[in-house]
């Protein structure tokens, strides 16, 4: 697929899943901003893609924060002359809660991060994408859009990035601009590697039941990230790919 040269801004891109697809994307060519909130996790990064040879800027970003993300999507173009590609990664979880127990304020920082981070990102990325006539634009998403006991705002705020994705692909089409949306399932990050062992071991049982029987990895998603983000993928937008193994094949029970 092809993304040489061009300029991708992977937010959330200092670990995990993101992580997976900022390098992907600079393992193709592309130059990659990494935009994270962890200074630790954009150096690391940043600086195994350099020494690879691969081209890397990286920017400490809250993506909650419409100032920190219009100062992203300005520094981006004056270090590489360009937006290409945005992959809108960033994201939290947050403990099950039953809706008539769950605070407003933990709904409200679910919904924050989680989806008014990607509008503000877009809202930027876009404004320099229109001028030049091409973009590409990849959200994720996930399974649990689908929704799930003690899930209402993070199910929420996952649903809200699938009907954003089809808006702004029938608003940009007509600009050379793309966008779609990918939904992983379980995928084997820090994150899942730092939970307490009995809930890792409930995860696999899950997975286990799914048609392909595993969890996921960064690059699973990184695969189709780089799809959508490609030249190839001009006609494509407004599309939302499952990458779980099959797990959105049940239409019961929360993975």
């Amino acid at each position: 697929m092809t993304v040489r040269d061009r300029v991708a801004i992977v937010t959330g891109g200092g670990s995990g899943i993101g992580e997976g697809i900022a390098k992907a994307l600079a393992h193709a060519g592309a130059k990659v901003c990494i935009a994270d909130i962890s200074p630790t996790g954009l150096e690391r990064v940043t600086g195994e893609i350099t020494a690879s040879g691969g081209a890397a800027l990286g920017v400490k970003t809250d993506v909650s924060s419409a100032e920190s993300v219009a100062a992203l999507c300005q520094k981006v173009p004056d270090s590489f002359g360009r937006i290409d590609i945005l992959v809108n990664n960033a994201g939290i979880i947050a403990p099950e809660v039953e809706i008539d127990e769950m605070s407003e304020a933990t709904w409200d920082k679910i919904l924050t991060v989680n989806l008014k981070s990607q509008y503000l990102c877009c809202q930027n990325a876009v404004r320099v994408m229109k001028k030049q006539g091409y973009g590409r634009i990849v959200n994720i998403a996930s399974r649990s859009w689908l929704g799930g006991r003690g899930l209402a705002n993070y199910a929420a705020s996952k649903g809200g990035v699938v009907s954003l994705t089809r808006s702004l692909a029938i608003e940009l089409g007509k600009y050379g601009i793309t966008a779609n949306c990918v939904s992983p399932t379980l995928v084997v990050t820090p994150l899942f590697l730092g939970m307490p062992k009995e809930e890792q071991e409930q995860d696999l049982q899950k997975a286990a039941k799914n048609p392909i029987p595993r969890l996921g990895t960064p690059a699973d998603v990184a695969c189709a990230v780089l799809f959508f983000a490609s030249d190839e993928a001009e006609f494509i937008t407004g599309q939302h790919l499952y990458v779980g193994g099959g797990a959105d094949l049940w239409t019961s029970g929360t993975l």
